[in-house]
């Protein structure tokens, strides 16, 4: 059994614990109905609502501490939030359950005023609470603090917060029960002095509340917003406000900046630490910052999976897409924000890892699936692309490989058309579909004798086709062009060409087990194939899994080696750690340091060499 106060007692009830809430909400009910109206002369009511909206000060400090196209010159710590951290601050939230359940209490003693006798402004409870914040909350908050760091104290209370290597917005309220209590008499010590003294009003509980939920998650919001200058120009201000660089400070070596919000109290106690206004002014200068060796140029899918970016909610990009019923209300807001980067965004970046010293970045192009399909935005997405990669070479990026539909063989060849454009290109620009035909073709069984290819005349089918039939399998490929049908089957050795057979109807298929769909099957169509075919996919987006006789491939995808490092956010429908195989491609390629560029059509000779390369790298399928 652990130490008092060192768990939740509500701990096993997972998502269950916000049942708690369910007699304030009852309360509030209750009294609407008996009022015929919102009853705002109710504790309980403004309770909940001091419960959003403190709930709401953390997302949006967590969304702008992550908005990389924002913060990424002035991270503290240039690390990032692995899984690991995610799923350990995952109950963040308990702490403000506590202080709500407790805030019920207090409400429903009879010495606490009732709300309809509090003033809506009263200066002398806001001099009250200062003075008394001062004067109680930073020194008692610091002498605790500081107990919480000896011997077992710390093992047993305090360590857990210390735990999370990066900080975040959400970990100024991760940690035990002991701990929260201590952070709830440093911020209720100010409110009930000004209440026992006659100078409580309605905007003091709110205002002090936020203040201080909100400088807690600025010192953990790992992003320097505090400018240098400022301290230069008023030397003492740097001891009545901390940074999050001060923050960080303590966080890391735990021996010193032990106080709340003001470092006054570690000067006097002889806690500072020595760089923490320099190593302010080297982050607030961008000095932490580094260029990416390599960069995934990704899109937007649609609308409803935009939400599904790191800077939105972890709790959803920490998992793989999947559509959320309570994301749904919020598809205005998102849908007015794709018409506002259509109209004037630029690409930026949405998340970062390392891996063996190397800084990966994704970038994301401003522009949705659709778009891509619209003709008069052909060009406005070439010059994004193109624009991206300019900007990528003129940082020193290694490589820069193309995701999805940025690479659309009608779009730009696959990219070639922007290596043509420009030959003295230092990035490398790779498509990574050597590896994606690596992967499809390293899932089919060695026993397979016959497949069925469509979309059999893409860059990838054409590949497929070509490698499969020096394998001599069969490959019934699916074209109406026999003009298509033909180039691809040249291309083959005359002795393997026999392998490739054009049909023009799915029904050709029917006896056939193993289909490779390039291009998108209506269950209609899937209809044709025999009971106890597997479906292997490289078509976004994936066909619906209609029939229950056969089985479905994913998407080609690969694991990223074990030793990858920060990483804390799923790409689109992949398992955690895993990326879209064009995504591996480009990784491949950089860890080889290969010095070509990899565009248009698939050098067959080269899959087994990428497969190969992949493998050796510690890259696995998923």
């Amino acid at each position: 059994m652990g130490a008092p106060l060192s768990s939740w007692p509500w701990a096993g009830l997972g998502a269950y614990k916000y049942v708690l809430y369910g007699p304030l909400v009852a309360k509030v009910a209750q009294e609407w109905r008996e009022q015929g109206g919102a009853p705002t002369d109710s504790w309980c009511l403004h309770l909940l609502l001091l419960l959003a909206l403190r709930s709401l000060i953390h997302q949006l400090w967590f969304s702008y501490a992550n908005m990389l196209f924002f913060t990424r010159r002035r991270r503290v710590v240039p690390d990032g939030v692995d899984f690991h951290q995610i799923d350990a601050e995952w109950d963040w939230d308990n702490m403000v359950i506590m202080q709500t359940l407790l805030g019920a209490m207090a409400i429903s003693s009879p010495l606490f005023p009732a709300m309809s006798e509090l003033r809506a402004w009263d200066p002398r409870g806001w001099a009250v609470a200062l003075l008394l914040h001062v004067a109680v909350s930073e020194p008692g908050f610091r002498w605790a603090h500081r107990a919480l760091h000896r011997g077992p104290l710390f093992s047993r209370y305090h360590s857990k917060h210390h735990s999370s290597p990066v900080t975040q917005p959400l970990t100024s309220a991760y940690g035990t029960p002991l701990e929260s209590l201590v952070l709830t008499l440093a911020m209720a010590a100010p409110l009930a002095g000004a209440f026992l003294v006659g100078a409580g009003s309605v905007s003091l509980v709110y205002g002090h509340i936020f203040a201080f939920d909100y400088l807690r998650c600025m010192g953990y919001s790992n992003v320097e917003v505090i400018s240098h200058r400022a301290f230069q120009a008023f030397p003492l201000l740097r001891y009545l406000i901390y940074t999050p660089t001060y923050l960080s400070l303590h966080h890391q070596e735990k021996d010193s900046n032990f106080c709340l919000f003001m470092p006054l109290f570690d000067l006097l106690g002889g806690t500072v630490h020595p760089r923490s206004w320099e190593l302010q002014k080297e982050v607030d200068q961008g000095k932490n910052d580094r260029v990416p060796d390599f960069v995934f140029l990704a899109h937007v899918v649609d609308v409803v999976s935009s939400m599904h970016v790191p800077f939105a909610f972890r709790a959803c990009s920490s998992q793989p897409w999947t559509t959320r019923l309570v994301l749904l209300p919020l598809w205005p807001i998102a849908f007015c924000l794709m018409v506002l980067q259509v109209l004037c965004s630029k690409t930026f970046t949405v998340s970062f890892y390392c891996l063996r010293g190397a800084l990966h970045q994704t970038w994301t192009i401003p522009r949705y699936s659709f778009q891509y399909f619209i003709p008069p935005m052909k060009d406005g997405i070439n010059r994004q692309i193109e624009l991206a990669i300019l900007r990528a070479d003129r940082m020193g990026v290694k490589v820069l490989s193309l995701a999805a539909l940025n690479k659309n063989e009608a779009l730009n060849g696959g990219g070639t058309l922007f290596v043509d454009r420009h030959p003295d290109l230092r990035v490398r620009v790779v498509h990574g579909n050597t590896l994606t035909a690596a992967v499809i073709l390293n899932e089919i069984p060695g026993s397979v004798k016959e497949v069925f290819l469509t979309g059999a005349t893409s860059k990838l089918g054409r590949a497929i086709a070509l490698y499969l039939c020096r394998k001599r399998i069969r490959v019934l490929m699916l074209t109406l062009s026999s003009e298509r049908f033909l180039k691809i089957q040249r291309e083959a050795p005359a002795e393997f060409q026999q392998y490739l057979v054009q049909v023009t109807k799915y029904h050709a298929a029917k006896t056939v087990k193993t289909w490779l769909v390039g291009k998108w099957l209506s269950p209609r169509e899937q209809r044709w194939a025999p009971a106890g075919t597997h479906f292997h996919q490289f078509v976004v987006p994936p066909v619906i899994e209609f029939r229950r006789d056969c089985t479905y491939g994913k998407l080609a995808a690969m694991r990223l080696p074990k030793d990858v490092q920060g990483l804390g956010s799923c790409e689109y429908t992949m398992e955690r750690g895993v990326v879209h195989a064009c995504h591996a491609g480009g990784v491949v390629h950089c860890l080889e340091g290969w010095e070509h560029h990899e565009v248009g059509a698939i050098d067959v000779d080269r899959i087994d060499v990428v497969w190969k390369a992949a493998l050796r790298h510690g890259l696995s399928p998923p």
